[in-house]
């Protein structure tokens, strides 16, 4: 009989097989984890574990802050606020060169603070901010590169399903990992506007001379579009930061605080309600198949024992803490580059976390390093998913082009993880406050 190492080892090759064959994700996670259940135990075992780990987190309560959030971001889009927003930092910058890309990236941001959700930020954005920068005579790359990297802050500034995801996959509080991404999304979106602003520099050609003037009058008033976006963060992470409600109750808050503004803008009716629940439903059903998955295969790798046989031989190594944590992030960029993002987190966490337990590393610090290693690896070619999705939204963009932008914004992603694992209190501050 095959050692148990090498079925968990061989689970793991057909895993990453299936995954490159174009398999959804979640088929590609249970059937090796099947297989390897019925070799290793047999059908009972099988039959027992997949009902306890579908039954246990099906019905979880902290699985519903997942719809909640989704259906928050597509309600916003349908009230318009997206564009009302780029239009806001479209005037505030317009006296600098490149301030478009720049624009794109703010109100990128801020429209993170009520979507969650990258694809959608990066979607939205793709159809405003791309006509806006083509037209004004901005380079493709600068347009593709900003639209993209901007996108990738839905991910990062609460509120956030892949921290929900990631969780309920370690055993952490959500309520503190929401929160500890808002310092990092304040200081990695200055990044990328320091981007632009610096690639403008290099290569002026990239973008027209700044020359719009905009009255002090206009810009004001344009402000008005951000109070609805300040309003919806402060009652959703604002009141979980102060203890008011946990996060399950804040995502419900927010859902109908959300739909409360979108019959006050007069921008909700039965069609556009039902297609806000009907792309809640699908973004939904897909992350949570991914989910069970997950934890099934989680349960298949324990039995195995090669997550722990992983961490025991880097352990062994006897290298310093910065060069194990170096060779995880090498390894999550290469991966990056073939997979997934959020397949490639929910597969290897569970082959990381005990390593990452040996080294004494916080786990919600270390959820905000997940979370910017999938940002790169959402636009990283050749599948960062965020470049297709600019691809189908802006189609005078070409995919080649699109490419080359966000390989700059690579950069600064890069530096801000090297600022978090020298200060980790960045992440740390504000959950460490809570109530």
């Amino acid at each position: 009989m095959v050692s148990v190492e090498i079925v968990g080892l061989l689970g793991i090759i057909l895993m990453f097989l299936l995954m490159f064959l174009r398999i959804p994700i979640a088929i590609s996670m249970a059937v090796p984890a099947v297989i390897g259940i019925l070799y290793l135990k047999d059908w009972n075992t099988l039959a027992t574990a997949v009902e306890t780990i579908i039954w246990d987190h099906s019905f979880s309560y902290t699985l519903s802050t997942i719809p909640m959030f989704v259906l928050m971001g597509e309600l916003l889009y349908i009230c318009g606020i997206s564009t009302e927003l780029f239009t806001t930092f479209r005037l505030w910058l317009s006296r600098i060169r490149g301030g478009l890309g720049m624009a794109t990236i703010g109100s990128s941001a801020v429209f993170a603070a009520a979507s969650g959700s990258s694809l959608a930020n990066t979607a939205t954005m793709g159809v405003i901010a791309s006509k806006e920068m083509l037209n004004a005579g901005y380079n493709k790359s600068i347009t593709g590169g900003s639209i993209v990297a901007g996108g990738t802050l839905g991910v990062l500034i609460p509120p956030s399903t892949l921290f929900i995801v990631y969780g309920m996959m370690t055993e952490q509080s959500i309520g503190q990992l929401l929160v500890a991404g808002i310092i990092p999304g304040i200081l990695l979106m200055i990044f990328y506007m320091l981007t632009v602003y610096v690639v403008i520099l290099i290569k002026p050609g990239w973008a027209p001379a700044a020359s719009t003037k905009v009255t002090w009058k206009e810009k004001f008033n344009s402000l008005k579009s951000t109070i609805w976006v300040i309003l919806l963060f402060l009652i959703v992470i604002g009141g979980m930061y102060l203890g008011w409600f946990n996060p399950t109750e804040a995502a419900g808050i927010g859902a109908f605080t959300t739909f409360v503004i979108a019959l006050v803008r007069r921008k909700l009716n039965v069609r556009t309600f039902i297609q806000a629940l009907s792309e809640t439903l699908r973004t939904t059903g897909f992350l949570f198949a991914i989910i069970i998955m997950a934890f099934i295969l989680n349960y298949f790798l324990t039995v195995t024992r090669v997550p722990l046989l992983l961490a025991d031989f880097l352990n062994g190594l006897t290298l310093p803490s910065f060069a194990i944590f170096a060779i995880i992030i090498l390894m999550y960029i290469l991966l990056g580059a073939v997979m997934d993002a959020l397949a490639m987190v929910v597969v290897t966490l569970p082959i990381i976390l005990p390593l990452i337990n040996m080294m004494g590393l916080d786990l919600i610090w270390f959820g905000v390093i997940i979370v910017l290693v999938m940002e790169m690896a959402m636009i990283t070619p050749p599948v960062g998913m965020n470049c297709f999705v600019l691809k189908g939204a802006a189609p005078d963009l070409s995919l080649e082009d699109i490419f080359k932008g966000t390989i700059i914004f690579t950069i600064p992603i890069l530096i801000m993880i090297a600022i978090l694992y020298l200060f980790p209190q960045l992440a740390l501050f504000l959950p460490q406050g809570m109530y």
